[in-house]
């Protein structure tokens, strides 16, 4: 398998990649949402509002922690998760800028 060559690209790009591809699936999408509604939510709780079995939630889960959009505290068997207020600002302003970098009055096509 080849190299995905990361490095080639600045910070900035790999950013606003990670950012994307965590919102990239409409479940990451329903689960952030959710989130941001309770403040914090146990796995089993997720479960229970999406049509989505535990191993998928907890693959949703695991690459929403990836890009940094949550964290996850421990506690006992469960973990408790919510949005990471700093990483959420962030990608937030990564976003903003990117999208804002578009001028409709250049004409195309």
């Amino acid at each position: 398998m080849g190299t995905t060559k990361l490095e080639e690209f600045t910070i900035k790009d790999n950013k606003i990649a990670k950012y994307a591809k965590a919102l990239a699936h409409p479940a990451r999408v329903a689960i952030l949402q959710l989130l941001l509604k309770k403040q914090a939510c146990i796995c089993g709780d997720i479960v229970d509002e999406l049509p989505l079995s535990q191993s998928t939630v907890s693959q949703h889960l695991k690459e929403l922690k990836e890009s940094g959009l949550i964290k996850g505290d421990i506690d006992g068997v469960k973990v408790c998760y919510c949005i990471d207020e700093k990483e959420w600002e962030n990608a937030k302003n990564y976003l903003t800028i990117f999208f804002g970098t578009y001028n409709s009055k250049n004409k195309c096509c």
